[in-house]
């Protein structure tokens, strides 16, 4: 019996149930046509959506909305040039388009969560998962040799950091995605004893802004913002393996974008 778009998305969905308020749907595509290869990424840009078709996928799974907000309100950009180019992409490849963000985040452990973990290489060091970060027990390093770490292991070549680069550290917070505002954030230091917070974004006036603070009041506190793609594009290579396994035989891929951003 061919597997069809739907019958992909009830399983991905399944795990967590049906959620009343979501902003993961189908963006584009027939539910049920039939699923030749499946292709993941953390924001479906115009070269992810040619490079998911030129592999074979006629499913691209995408954790961020494809028009440029959370809750991909069209409306505001319908006549938009730019949106108008991308709709005519997505229609002219046949590519049908899931996001899939609240559920993952969802998941036991949280997907992107678990992902960032396994790519760091981190797994033996998880001493707590919360449901919006977790805490990692690392033997003592100091924030220049973590900062080195998460770039050769996330393939980015740069992090942003608040505090002493030399202070020595073993107890951190990481939260990924857009968790990294005071609210979520600042608590956790002295909930968790945290030396370091590692997060994906946040308004730049509200954590580093504290830590500041912190360090010129002596304290011994520091972050690295690794940024919001860089934090949450593990969870969507690991949900790729998730598929392999449970599709055995079905072409599954990761395509992954270049760093957003350029440091000149």
């Amino acid at each position: 019996m061919p597997l069809r778009i739907e019958d992909v998305i009830h399983e991905l969905i399944n795990p967590v149930g049906q959620l009343e308020t979501t902003v993961d749907v189908l963006e584009f595509g027939d539910p049920s046509a039939e699923v030749r290869g499946i292709a993941t990424t953390f924001v479906a840009s115009s070269d992810v959506i040619r490079q998911a078709a030129k592999s074979g996928a006629n499913l691209l799974i995408s954790h961020e909305g494809i028009f440029f907000s959370h809750h991909n309100n069209r409306e505001a950009i319908k006549n938009d040039p730019v949106a108008t180019e991308k709709r005519k992409l997505i229609e002219e490849t046949g590519m049908a388009i899931f996001r899939f963000h609240d559920y993952w985040h969802r998941y036991q452990p949280d997907g992107i969560m678990a992902g960032l973990i396994e790519q760091l290489d981190w797994q033996k060091y998880l001493a707590e998962y919360h449901p919006a970060s977790a805490i990692i027990q690392i033997p003592e390093a100091s924030v220049r040799e973590i900062a080195g770490h998460l770039k050769s292991k996330l393939g980015v070549p740069y992090v942003r950091v608040v505090g002493d680069l030399s202070m020595i550290c073993s107890r951190i917070g990481l939260l990924a995605g857009y968790r990294g505002g005071g609210l979520m954030a600042i608590p956790l230091f002295e909930q968790e004893d945290l030396d370091l917070m590692i997060l994906g974004e946040g308004p730049e006036w509200e954590t580093p802004e504290y830590v500041r603070d912190a360090v010129q009041q002596g304290k011994r506190k520091a972050i690295i913002v690794l940024g919001h793609a860089q934090s949450e594009e593990p969870g969507m290579n690991y949900l790729a393996g998730v598929l392999r396994a449970r599709y055995p035989g079905l072409p599954v891929y990761f395509i992954a974008e270049k760093p957003l951003f350029q440091i000149i």
